[in-house]
């Protein structure tokens, strides 16, 4: 896995994104909210590696509306132990149901 920015914006900590939208287990099921939260070297690669692992979980369709780089480290659940995850190679999905 490559750890490092894939720019010239070289930066002293992890790249890990976060991106914001909706899973749905079933075609005609009402969505799930989700954050996902990765490392990854750029947005492109974020979203297949978030996608593929939706698609693990059993999500068949998902509609993904932000994506973002967490510039702080969370300090709240869940997304201080889903952050932890990603940057030990985690793909940590947060479900509100």
């Amino acid at each position: 896995m490559i750890t490092e920015p894939d720019n010239d914006n070289k930066s002293d900590k992890p790249m890990v994104f976060i991106i914001v939208g909706k899973g749905y287990e079933a075609k005609e099921s009402e969505g799930i909210e989700l954050h996902i939260l990765l490392r990854a070297p750029d947005d492109d690669t974020a979203v297949r590696e978030a996608l593929n692992a939706l698609s693990e979980e059993g999500f068949m369709e998902a509609d993904l509306d932000q994506i973002g780089i967490i510039t702080e480290e969370p300090i709240e659940e869940p997304h201080a132990s889903a952050y932890q995850g990603a940057l030990e190679g985690e793909v940590s999905i947060i479900r509100f149901d």
